[in-house]
């Protein structure tokens, strides 16, 4: 089986990572669902995702999902808070029961450091300088936040700037301010291998200027 990730964030709140190795039909019978999306790939990792919903809560409504006026995938009454990530063959998925959700997995391409400007600022690309993991994890990080603020159009460079960062072999935090319409500190935290790096908001805070 191709769980290759499960953890607790906290006491509310649980993640997992699933590497897609079965036919689409596995997901269709285990999901009921059937989803009119052409490219098949795209196809799978949807379904993996609701997949991987139920796997990590099993009652889970996956039959109730539906986007909200910014397309923000939401349950009615957000009776559950979640967020889905996939990057081919890799697929994550974050549950919360009480707040909102961010999560965001990417596989390792060559090509990143070659666009870090299109999102981090001069200052964020000091913190990261030229190392494709590093730069990797950025950008999950900004796109987990920007999930978790749900959010049409928010600009990675001024409105999701990274203002800490410390990673080692073990762990990896990063620091990113909501500005703009919220005032928000997400406190996240990553892993990574030689494939993949993933992100995760493990909590907020409200912003306080100093």
């Amino acid at each position: 089986m191709p769980l290759l990730n499960k953890w607790s964030i906290n006491n509310h709140a649980v993640a997992a990572i699933w590497k897609i190795e079965e036919p689409e039909a596995f997901f269709q019978q285990a999901t009921g669902l059937n989803v009119a999306i052409a490219n098949p790939n795209k196809r799978i990792e949807h379904l993996c995702g609701r997949f991987l919903l139920q796997y990590l809560y099993p009652n889970f409504p996956i039959h109730q999902i539906k986007p909200d006026n910014q397309d923000k995938p939401r349950l009615p009454n957000n009776v559950l808070y979640f967020s889905i990530s996939h990057s081919w063959p890799f697929v994550a998925v974050l549950i919360n029961e009480n707040e909102e959700a961010g999560i965001d997995i990417q596989t390792i391409n060559p090509r990143i450091p070659a666009i870090k400007h299109k999102f981090l600022s001069p200052t964020e690309q000091l913190l990261f300088g030229d190392d494709l993991y590093l730069l990797t994890l950025a950008w999950c990080a900004k796109e987990a936040a920007y999930k978790w603020n749900g959010r049409r159009g928010v600009p990675f460079i001024e409105e999701l700037p990274i203002l800490f960062h410390k990673s080692n072999a073990h762990q990896h935090q990063i620091n990113i301010h909501i500005g703009n319409q919220r005032h928000m500190m997400l406190h996240l935290n990553a892993l990574k291998n030689n494939d993949f790096v993933c992100a995760y908001v493990s909590h907020h805070e409200e912003w306080i200027n100093e």
